[in-house]
C-alpha cells in the first residue's frame, strides 16, 4: 500500500515528514486553501529525496500555470482536485503522474469516471464536501465495491489512527494508496511527525 502525506508548508515540517520516506507528498497549490505553499522556498523540495514523488494539488488551475509550477518546484505528479475534463488531466500526462479527485458520498455514480478511463494514472476518492479536501471526514468505504474500473485509486478524507487499522481490511483489486493529511495535525499545514510514525507502522506491518 502507497502511502500519501499531503498538505504541508513548513520547510522543517516538510523535512521532518520525508524522513519518514512516504511514498508521496503532497503541496497544495491552491490559494483558498490554508494548507498553500505560498512562497515556500523551490529548493525545499528540491532537496527531497528521488523516491519520494513531490505532488502538487491544484483547483481548476490553468494548463500554463501548472506547467510553470511543475517546472519551478520540480513536481513529479499533480492531482486535480476541481472540475478538470479528461482531456485537460490527460494533456498534463506528458510531463507527470496524474491525479483526478472525486469526492464521494453515498450517492456517487461511479460511472461518471469511464471518461477518464486511459486519461489519468490514479483516482483519488475524496469525502464529499462543499470544499476541495481536507474535511477530515470519512465516507462510506463500502461504496468503493461500486467501482469496477482498473485505474488505481486513493482513498483520503478523515483518515486517523483511530481508523487506520480498518482500512487494511479494504480488499478492492484496483486500492492502491491512501492519503493522510489533516487528521495528522497540530495545525492547517503542519503535521504530527510521531502520529504519522505510527500511522507507517501499522499500514507497512503485514
Amino acid at each position: 500500500m502507497k502511502i500519501k502525506v499531503c498538505g504541508m508548508k513548513s520547510p522543517d515540517n516538510i523535512k521532518e515528514v520525508a524522513s519518514l520516506t512516504p511514498d508521496y507528498m503532497g503541496f497544495i497549490c491552491y490559494d483558498l486553501s490554508p494548507r498553500f505553499i505560498a512562497a515556500l522556498p523551490s529548493d525545499v523540495l528540491e532537496a527531497l529525496p528521488e523516491s519520494i514523488y513531490k505532488t502538487a494539488v491544484f483547483v481548476n488551475e490553468s494548463v500554463d500555470k501548472i506547467r510553470l509550477l511543475i517546472q519551478q518546484f520540480g513536481f513529479n505528479a499533480v492531482q486535480l482536485h476541481g472540475n478538470e475534463s479528461p482531456e485537460f488531466c490527460n494533456a498534463l500526462r506528458d510531463q507527470v503522474t496524474v491525479f483526478k479527485a472525486f469526492g464521494v458520498d453515498d450517492q456517487f455514480d461511479f460511472s461518471q469516471l469511464d471518461a477518464y478511463m486511459g486519461y489519468v494514472d490514479y483516482f483519488m476518492f475524496d469525502t464529499k464536501t462543499e470544499g476541495h479536501g481536507g474535511s477530515g471526514k470519512t465516507f462510506n468505504w463500502d461504496i468503493l465495491n461500486n467501482y469496477h474500473g482498473e485505474v488505481p485509486f486513493f482513498i483520503c478524507g478523515g483518515l486517523s489512527l483511530e481508523n487506520i487499522e480498518k482500512v487494511k481490511e479494504i480488499k478492492h483489486p484496483a486500492f492502491y494508496g491512501v492519503d493522510l493529511n489533516s487528521r495528522f495535525e497540530t495545525e492547517p499545514g503542519m503535521k504530527n511527525t510521531q502520529q504519522l510514525r505510527e500511522a507507517f507502522t501499522l499500514l507497512r506491518a503485514n
